[in-house]
């Protein structure tokens, strides 16, 4: 919500506040929270699914914008309040889709004993909504 509200009458926030608050989020668990997805979550459902699906490949797809947007959003001076909105809007939606289609995806495909062992990376989700 912050980046999707930077620079209006809704912000109580600068354009700077909120890079730094991007730049923070992103350090302290942002990107490690895709890495998980990539390089934990994905590959476990690989075992158990067919992983060449559209659903899979846009959101891998997301994440290289992602991150290439969060890049831009911090190293962008003065503060580019497009980048801001173009990457809150991405976010969201990123984050809607992943509850909605690419987690139920996965705990339908993981066995029972499989989703406990995976189960702290799907709290992470939640996580990074209730934060941005």
């Amino acid at each position: 919500m912050k980046l999707k509200r930077a620079g209006t009458e809704k912000s109580q926030l600068t354009p700077e506040q909120i890079v730094k608050d991007v730049e923070d989020f992103w350090i302290n668990g942002g990107n490690d929270h895709f890495r998980e997805e990539e390089e934990v979550l994905l590959p476990a459902f690989a075992q158990y699914a067919e992983i060449q699906i559209p659903e899979i490949t846009e959101n891998l797809l997301e994440h290289v914008k992602i991150r290439s947007l969060v890049n831009q959003v911090i190293k962008t001076r003065p503060a580019s309040i497009e980048l801001m909105h173009q990457l809150g809007e991405m976010l969201e939606s990123h984050v809607r889709k992943e509850e909605r289609v690419i987690f139920p995806m996965i705990e339908e495909a993981l066995p029972e004993e499989k989703l406990l062992e995976l189960e702290p990376y799907f709290h992470m989700n939640a996580k990074m909504d209730s934060e941005q």
